[in-house]
């Protein structure tokens, strides 16, 4: 298969952005275990654990779950079943991973909308985290951001496997 293009345009633009998202996801877990590790060091020395640190713990690790989907795509790095493929021909593979960018697609845009009501729900009802008193649906908003870039970034592989196919099916 063609490697996948890393230029400019809109298609280097995109790219650029699902990275930089990507790290930014990295800084947040790196955040995330630190806030861990002096809970654990502050309840060890001096009795007093980080307040909160659960749910520090569960929106930072939601949201970088998510920041990591769109990379992940861009990369064809998302699950792969290719014990199953390893033997099959080359349009064969290049046809299931045009599917599989379809399928990314569509899944990305349904849990959008979704996602987006579950936005308006929770500010509605304005839910918050328990100690903190964190808003919920501000976790929400960057969800949906990691979920657009996942639709772009689906778009992007499904425009590079369309092309892989034509270029597999000339040989």
């Amino acid at each position: 298969m063609t490697e996948r293009p890393r230029g400019l345009g809109i298609g280097g633009c995109l790219r650029a952005a699902i990275t930089a998202w990507a790290l930014a996801g990295g800084f947040l877990l790196v955040l995330v275990i630190a806030v861990n590790v002096l809970s654990v060091i502050g309840g060890a020395v001096i009795g007093r654990p980080f307040p909160g640190d659960f749910e520090i713990t569960e929106v930072g690790i939601a949201v970088t779950v998510f920041a990591f989907l769109p990379y992940c795509q861009m990369n064809g790095d998302n699950v792969k079943a290719e014990i199953f493929t390893s033997r099959a021909g080359s349009r064969m593979r290049a046809c299931l991973s045009l599917a599989a960018s379809l399928v990314a697609l569509a899944f990305s845009l349904l849990i959008i909308w979704r996602m987006w009501f579950g936005l308006l729900d929770q500010k509605a009802y304005g839910y918050t985290t328990t100690i903190l008193q964190f808003p919920h649906w501000i976790a929400f908003v960057t969800v949906l951001v990691s979920l657009v870039l996942l639709a772009a970034a689906s778009g992007l592989t499904l425009f590079h496997d369309r092309k892989n196919i034509a270029a597999v099916g000339l040989r």
